[in-house]
């Protein structure tokens, strides 16, 4: 019997691919998105044309507690991946970004909770709920900096550490999550994702750093390299991501209630120019230049996932290399170029 998912921001870059997969599967897909984000359309034509008839959109906001009360009802799982997504807008905008994450987070949980039935609830939360992790020993290098004494990243046990707005409103929405299932009983699992990157991302300057520099390097517009350009960050193909996500509802049993770091991992983590510049050089076959700009507030020298809970609890891991995985990031771009001329 196929399950009915509702996924919050179905029509943004993960929702979609989600979607697409669990439609080629037979499962039903409620998609729940403002479409307010630059590719949400796109997104869903996409899907509709893919799918037809099977795709099912409600435009809503998770601002509005009734309708996802409503939704989730009828919901055998929810996904909630519905969120306001970049850093700076949480600095300029803080109410808002409080309202959509924090709040958003809570009506989503109050209208799982209030459905009866307790449908799972998978929370896209982040890596910036550790802070900038100023405590921890950097080691610089040629092309980068490393962890002087976390060989395999930083682990769930890391104390949280909120910074910025947007820190805050998606800290608070993990905590929830995670406390519901204490408090309520409701199956809920916490992903806190590094880099996700792939095809459908409409990667902008403030978020999606992978896409971005993709994009940018495609239509030839400028990039700023806000640091050095050595900081590193782990980074996770989409497909790898949404493994995740299933392998998390197959092993319900062990990960109700829990949290996990996902991203690529040690050996999926490279500098964002040093390293990835000359990668995304080769794929576009030609030398990019680029500007330098003050470091940003908060900005962590390194971060990488240590992403051994998930291998050992969920048996999940990463499969995508980081050249596939680029190189297939980089085709897209290139075939839809027209969208982002």
């Amino acid at each position: 019997m196929s399950r009915h998912v509702l996924i919050t921001g179905g029509a943004g870059f993960i929702g979609a691919n989600y979607a697409a997969r669990l439609l080629a599967r037979g499962e039903q897909v409620t998609l729940y998105d403002n479409l307010s984000r630059k590719g949400a359309r796109e997104n869903v034509a996409w899907l509709q044309e893919r799918f037809g008839d099977a795709v099912r959109l409600v435009v809503g906001d998770v601002r509005d507690a009734a309708l996802l009360t409503a939704l989730a009802r009828e919901a055998d799982v929810i996904v909630h991946l519905a969120a306001q997504v970049a850093v700076t807008t949480s600095v300029r905008h803080p109410r808002e970004d409080f309202e959509i994450n924090a709040l958003g987070t809570f009506n989503v949980l109050e209208a799982a909770r209030l459905a009866g039935h307790k449908p799972p609830v998978l929370y896209a939360s982040t890596n910036k709920v550790y802070g900038a992790m100023e405590d921890l020993a950097i080691v610089e290098e040629e092309t980068c900096y490393r962890y002087a004494d976390l060989p395999y990243g930083v682990p769930e046990t890391r104390p949280l550490d909120f910074h910025s707005p947007y820190g805050c409103s998606k800290g608070a929405g993990d905590q929830y999550v995670r406390d519901y299932h204490r408090i309520y009983g409701l199956p809920t699992v916490v992903f806190r994702q590094s880099c996700i990157y792939g095809p459908r991302q409409w990667g902008i300057e403030d978020q999606g750093w992978v896409a971005w520099f993709v994009i940018a390097a495609v239509t030839e517009r400028p990039i700023t390299i806000y640091g050095d350009g050595k900081q590193v960050r782990d980074i996770l193909y989409i497909d790898d991501l949404l493994d995740a996500f299933d392998a998390a509802l197959e092993h319900l049993d062990v990960a109700a209630g829990q949290v996990y770091n996902i991203g690529g991992g040690p050996e999926r983590a490279l500098s964002i120019w040093a390293e990835f510049g000359p990668l995304l050089e080769r794929l576009v076959g030609r030398r990019i230049e680029v500007r330098y700009g003050p470091w940003r507030p908060g900005d962590q020298k390194v971060y990488i996932s240590d992403i051994r809970k998930a291998q050992r609890e969920l048996g999940w891991t990463p499969k995508t290399s980081m050249e596939e995985g680029v190189t297939r990031l980089v085709q897209w771009v290139q075939e839809h170029r027209h969208w982002f001329e």
